[in-house]
């Protein structure tokens, strides 16, 4: 599975995120304010998305509608691999020191790494 640029990925999220499958129109419509794509950028992307085998397009009524052919897990789980390997060297202490450098860890940040932790221990037995 290849990785997705930024501009295709976030088109694949609001497919995702939606559950079902969507036209142009619907997609242009979830993308935040500030970031307004034209449509023949918009079916580009999604062009790209199909010739990746992301998406696949049919006929609904008058419009294309686009369906994912990946699910959002499986993509994810690649790419936290990816990331893990390619910044982090597969190491946890690389990872933790990246991620504990500087003040951007709130209490709450913390909590949910612990209660993650805690979960893991336990899945383990």
């Amino acid at each position: 599975m290849k990785r997705l640029p930024d501009s295709e990925l976030e088109l694949m999220m609001i497919i995702w995120d939606a559950g079902r499958p969507m036209s142009r129109n619907e997609i242009e419509e979830q993308l935040p304010g500030e970031r307004q794509l034209s449509a023949t950028t918009i079916l580009s992307f999604l062009s790209r998305l199909q010739e990746k085998r992301f998406v696949q397009v049919r006929k609904e009524g008058r419009n294309n509608v686009y369906e994912p052919l990946v699910r959002k897990e499986d993509y994810l789980k690649q790419e936290s691999r990816s990331i893990w390997k390619r910044l982090y060297q597969n190491s946890v202490g690389n990872f933790m020191a990246a991620l504990g450098q500087g003040d951007e860890l709130t209490d709450q940040d913390l909590d949910e790494l612990q209660e993650f932790l805690d979960r893991k221990r336990k899945e383990r037995g």
